[in-house]
């Protein structure tokens, strides 16, 4: 049951969701989608949302900003507005007493997301967030797993891009191979027009931080002490640091991101949970010709020499734009910028036709699969983030059967998640069907 639920799951809470740090540079687009969600009629009822942050005007400013970008007068007067700031436990308190869901959007999550999940968990609301930092989201499962379970409540993390095109592509693949998936690679391309692309540099912290914390991560999935996820079918080879990938004719690296660990949590909780087989996972990222991977090795062998030191990490945070060759900075992209940007995650997966029996022998039958989608940071992570909460309203028959810290592949594998993404412009497609 939804969380303080009456049996439609509607509350005697004021607001079904609460967008948190909505003035920040990537909030602002999130209250954006959910005026539109709750102005698209996909909705079963109307939608009582409310923005909180710690500044009345700037939370004002927003809701304005986001009506004109949807040619509306105003976003009338059932939009809350709530103060509320990270570091004021009882406010953090306050807003999860008065809704169902809570939209985190104040990162770095490893210096501002557990307060907000504790509140949250300790008030029966659920919570997203999209965070890319692995220590944060296995912390949060490791701390609150349990207690989330107890209140029925739901803390699902990485809900933006990348992960949520990974970790449901990954089940998308599954789901349209006839027999059974046993590995799948996927291969990140962004495109970006004329005015070249940026990324804010909140992104950039959150790596800086991560990579400089590696060790405890380690620690961490100790204490955690998780089950070893069994290799079904042939073992999927790990590729190098940098290679010539033949189906795209550029170069190919592994990705840095959180989206391998993403992936596992999901395929480890399908596979203990719902006896299904567990897919193998590895994430790579297209980077064009040899003059980008020279380009490259600089920038990255600089940034691990700098990120070890904490007078190189204070270099990194305070320039990013020159240590990122321009890539991150602290405007973030331009509107122009973000119109000619899109991605394509392409997912090459290989298993055994029906009958087969996936212990023995070689896989025997291959599938492509794709998710293409708008401008990654700040189109299409929106989009995942609130399509993401309107399943966990919408959907709430399907979620896992009792609350706990969950992937997104775990909670909404059996939601209409993805076919919500595909009418907002994720979309999910076959490419070339199965063949043996």
């Amino acid at each position: 049951m939804a969380a303080g639920g009456g049996k439609d799951g509607r509350s005697e809470r004021p607001y079904d969701l609460v967008v948190f740090g909505a003035s920040g540079f990537t909030g602002q687009f999130v209250v954006e989608e959910v005026a539109r969600a709750a102005g698209g009629g996909e909705l079963r009822g109307p939608l009582r949302w409310a923005v909180a942050g710690r500044s009345r005007e700037k939370l004002q400013a927003v809701l304005k900003w986001a009506a004109e970008r949807l040619g509306k007068a105003a976003l009338g007067a059932e939009v809350g507005v709530l103060l509320c700031d990270v570091d004021d436990a009882a406010s953090l308190a306050a807003m999860a007493k008065q809704t169902r869901l809570v939209l985190n959007c104040v990162g770095p999550y490893r210096f501002f997301g557990e307060p907000v999940v504790e509140a949250c968990v300790e008030n029966g609301a659920s919570c997203i967030d999209i965070s890319g930092e692995p220590q944060f989201l296995e912390g949060m499962y490791l701390k609150y797993n349990e207690k989330a379970a107890a209140k029925g409540v739901y803390v699902v993390g990485s809900c933006g891009f990348d992960s949520i095109p990974a970790d449901m592509g990954v089940l998308y693949t599954r789901d349209k191979l006839k027999g059974t998936l046993t590995a799948v690679e996927s291969f990140l391309t962004v495109k970006w027009g004329p005015e070249g692309s940026c990324i804010h540099d909140g992104t950039w912290k959150s790596a800086v931080y991560g990579l400089a914390d590696q060790g405890n991560l380690k620690k961490l999935r100790k204490k955690i002490g998780y089950a070893p996820v069994p290799v079904i079918g042939s073992k999927l080879k790990r590729r190098g640091l940098v290679f010539y990938n033949q189906e795209f004719k550029e170069y190919s690296i592994p990705f840095m991101g959180s989206d391998v660990s993403v992936v596992k949590r999901s395929q480890r909780y399908l596979h203990t949970q719902l006896q299904e087989t567990p897919v193998q996972y590895g994430a790579y990222v297209n980077i064009g010709g040899l003059g980008s991977v020279i380009k490259l090795m600089f920038a990255g062998i600089l940034f691990l020499l700098l990120v070890k030191f904490s007078f190189g990490r204070k270099l990194l945070i305070n320039y990013p734009e020159f240590f990122s060759a321009g890539r991150f900075t602290k405007k973030g992209p331009t509107q122009k910028q973000m119109d000619g940007t899109s991605f394509t995650m392409t997912f090459f997966g290989e298993g055994y036709s029906e009958g087969q029996d996936p212990q023995r022998g070689k896989p025997n039958v291959k599938i492509c699969t794709e998710v293409k989608g708008p401008e990654p940071g700040y189109v299409a992570t929106p989009i995942a983030m609130v399509q993401a909460a309107v399943s966990l309203l919408e959907d709430t028959a399907c979620l896992p059967k009792e609350g706990g810290v969950y992937s997104p592949g775990a909670a909404f594998s059996k939601t209409k998640l993805i076919d919500r993404l595909n009418k907002r412009g994720v979309e999910f497609s076959v490419i070339s069907k199965p063949e043996i």
